[in-house]
């Protein structure tokens, strides 16, 4: 092809690994890269108002499809912005390839206009980093990066400057790069034998199960079964092991019931399957403990480990099954159900519609959107309180999907994975959970949803606070300080982005507002003005926490703050 340059290979070897789009911000050091683009609409370039939301979309595209997606940044501060959604991509197995922009060639070194080092800054958030400083290199960079992220589930980048974008293309044929095959692996048949023998030797087992059991519920539920033994969900197995499930009986750690803490402190064994549960204080003490695990260096990293199992959930339990005996006692697993019954239900009470209050409850909107939702929908969330209302009043049955910073932690997450996720899947209704702080954050994103009329429906959850933050400082002993969020009128601001803006002050109006803007045919924000005071106490605490929420109540009457004593009352006496 005559003309042809580096940035066309680039353009066409992502073509032919099965890439459709590309999130990013233009710019010069970028312009290779978009004008071949400009000439290839089978790909499609995806403008954001921030790298960082386009990272994050990425990332979301790459965790819902399970295939490899693309986000690219200008030199300098353009592929900056990406880090802190690529640092959510890694940490979240989601292969995604990075595009980084970079000065000439000529004048690295030379502290040029944005210049920075990215072989360094990515090193952190990616399993390969590499600049391309010639063409003859571009295939054996691109094709490793694009192998390395789809074999690990993870980040790769590739640095080009902008000035080698633009050099006579590569000799050779385009490099092919199919979609990788999963594989499976077994443990050996000691490991196996190890492990069937003190599985049918514990009296009282309970199952921590978490994303690794994607794909392998038939095999957790026969396993619950055959073992008489109650499963505990960690937040990302919640859509692969909760719904229909009649062992499960709730989450544990900060955001978790009553019912999943017992569970597991009441267990002889604890059977880990695909978790790398974070919480160190929410683990059994003095229980036996079996961990499977694909990924080796995850095993006993947050509790001390009996057994180490290193395998794949589905293909390990398929193993195991068949050497295990039937438990013959149920008491303990009917126990654990009937305390989840009582945990569920105490939960669904502060979610009643008809709760009373001037004030929207969080609770209450959120399972009005899980009844009125589409039965495939993908619901994305803010860190921080929506992630405590998904975890606890969404259902995700029928092949539905949750997304958010589970394990990075990110603020303003939510609605740039709903774009990704609405790209990606636009067939599927897309629902966002934010909160004022991550909205606000992300603002210019709602452009983006205007932009490309994606349909994304956002409820947003208003408290005029860092709600989360607030708890935690309260539960700290301290009075909440540097929380306080003075706001717009955020369904204004969302009309003006040519979305339909509803804003809700009354629990009366929360379900026709969800539910008109769900037959909305486009993007739509609910503006919901939420309690602030709405507690999400974790199912234990701790006695300094204890301690802490008791000088605090001290200091708030200390300091004249009296009517947050008040409001803490009424919401720990069920208003």
């Amino acid at each position: 092809m005559a003309g042809r340059r580096v940035a066309d290979a680039v353009v066409e070897t992502l073509l032919g690994a099965g890439v459709r789009r590309i999130y990013g911000i233009a710019g010069d050091s970028l312009n290779g890269i978009t004008e071949a683009l400009r000439t290839r609409p089978e790909i499609a370039w995806v403008h954001t108002r921030h790298e960082e939301a386009a990272a994050f979309a990425a990332a979301a595209e790459a965790q819902l499809t399970g295939e490899l997606a693309v986000c690219a940044g200008s030199c300098g501060p353009g592929n900056l912005h990406l880090i802190n959604g690529l640092f959510d991509a890694q940490r979240s197995r989601a292969p995604v390839l990075a595009l980084a922009a970079q000065v000439p060639s000529r004048e690295i070194g030379s502290g040029y206009f944005q210049e920075t080092r990215p072989e360094r800054l990515f090193v952190d958030c990616s399993h390969y980093v590499e600049a391309v400083t010639g063409a003859d290199q571009l295939y054996t960079a691109l094709s490793v990066a694009i192998g390395t992220a789809r074999s690990r589930q993870g980040v790769a980048v590739v640095v080009l400057p902008g000035d080698v974008a633009l050099l006579p293309a590569p000799e050779g044929p385009t490099p092919s790069l199919p979609p990788l095959a999963p594989s499976r692996s077994v443990p050996p048949e000691p490991v196996l034998a190890a492990m069937a023998d003190r599985l049918n030797r514990a009296g009282r087992v309970t199952i921590l199960a978490g994303i690794g059991c994607a794909g392998a519920r038939p095999q957790l539920l026969a396993l619950a079964g055959r073992l008489q033994a109650p499963v505990v969900h960690a937040l990302r197995g919640k859509e692969h092991v909760e719904a229909d499930n009649p062992f499960d009986v709730g989450m544990t750690g900060l955001l978790g019931f009553a019912s999943g803490y017992k569970a597991m402190g009441g267990a002889d064994l604890l059977l880990m399957l695909g978790t790398d549960f974070p919480y160190r204080q929410f683990y059994p003490a003095g229980a036996t403990v079996v961990q499977v695990d694909r990924l080796g260096e995850q095993i006993g990293r947050r509790t001390h480990v009996d057994l180490a199992v290193v395998g794949d959930v589905g293909a390990t339990l398929d193993a195991l099954l068949p050497r295990l005996a039937p438990h013959p006692d149920a008491s303990f697993l009917e126990s654990m159900r009937a305390d989840y019954a009582k945990a569920r239900a105490g939960l669904d009470e502060l979610a009643r519609e008809d709760a009373g209050g001037t004030l929207v409850h969080p609770q209450m909107a959120v399972r009005i959107a899980n009844e009125l939702a589409a039965p495939n929908a993908i619901f994305t969330c803010d860190v921080g309180t929506p992630t405590v209302w998904a975890a606890r009043y969404l259902t995700l049955a029928g092949g539905r999907r949750l997304l958010g910073s589970f394990v990075h932690g990110s603020m303003a997450n939510a609605l740039p994975q709903a774009i990704g996720a609405q790209l990606a899947l636009p067939d599927r209704q897309v629902v966002c959970l934010s909160g004022d702080g991550g909205l606000a954050m992300q603002l210019g994103e709602l452009l983006t949803l205007g932009q490309h009329r994606l349909p994304v429906k956002i409820l947003l959850f208003r408290n005029d606070a860092l709600a989360f933050v607030n708890l935690e400082m309260e539960a700290a002993g301290f009075l909440p300080f540097a929380t306080d969020l003075v706001n717009p009128d955020f369904a204004r601001i969302a009309e003006a982005a040519g979305l339909l803006g509803l804003s809700v002050a009354r629990p009366a109006e929360v379900r026709p507002a969800i539910a008109r803007a769900f037959a909305h045919p486009g993007p739509a924000l609910v503006e919901l003005r939420v309690d602030r005071q709405e507690l999400s106490m974790p199912p234990s605490l701790s006695w300094a926490e204890i301690k802490g929420f008791g000088i605090f109540l001290v200091k708030a009457v200390l300091s004249g703050r009296g009517d947050e004593v008040v409001d803490l009352a009424k919401v720990n006496l069920g208003r």
